[in-house]
């Protein structure tokens, strides 16, 4: 956790894949983290790192994010926002039934079509997409039309759909890890940009909807 104790924390949840592995750390999540922990001190940042990181074990990643957000709550969280990166979408809505999870970011958010949204139910949600991500051979992603139905058949569901946006330009994710560090991939700076307004609004409580 960074930051220390505070009242709002941001609980981050990575990918996956098929294969059953260790979890690791995200290059996406850090990136944001590193840019966003200067600009909002006031929010505490907790990454998840998964026991078996793969969709294949679903349940149990969104048992280590609830885990997650029982400790920032027993840190001192009040409020706590689940941002899920790829897999991490369809972790994150899994364990968003949580009373301390208010906010539910999806981050190029893998949502299929099978996924229960119920825990969304009294959630602020929101989706961030970046318009060139595609799943190619020997190359994760998400396409975005799966995730705008997940985005809809919430807004369906009553769920305070905050807004969906697609990024110009942008591919899946925000960084790739390279033996010099953090690479940004393009558009890595509208991907921060929009994921800091968005943890502004939790900051401050707001239920704010934007445009899609």
């Amino acid at each position: 956790m960074t930051n220390g104790a505070r009242a709002h924390a941001v609980v981050l949840v990575d990918g996956g894949q098929a294969r059953e592995v260790p979890g690791t750390w995200s290059a996406t999540l850090e990136l944001l983290v590193r840019r966003l922990a200067p600009r909002l001190p006031e929010l505490a940042f907790v990454e998840v790192r998964y026991r078996v990181k793969s969709w294949r074990q679903l349940d149990s990643c969104a048992e280590d994010a609830r885990v997650a957000v029982q400790l920032a709550g027993e840190r001192g969280a009040e409020r706590c926002a689940l941002v899920g990166f790829s897999m991490g979408g369809a972790v994150a809505v899994k364990a968003a039934s949580d009373p301390l999870v208010t906010t539910v970011i999806g981050l190029a958010p893998w949502l299929p079509d099978r996924l229960d949204l119920e825990p969304l139910a009294g959630k602020r949600f929101a989706v961030v997409h970046g318009a060139l991500d595609r799943a190619l051979p020997g190359i994760p992603g998400v396409d975005p039309g799966s995730s705008r139905r997940g985005y809809d058949r919430a807004r369906e569901l009553g769920v305070l759909a905050a807004g969906y946006t697609l990024i110009t330009g942008a591919l899946h994710g925000v960084a790739v890890r390279t033996p010099l560090g953090l690479l940004p991939l393009p558009r890595a700076s509208r991907w921060t940009e929009l994921l800091e307004l968005e943890l502004r609004l939790f900051a401050g409580g707001g239920a704010q909807t934007t445009a899609g």
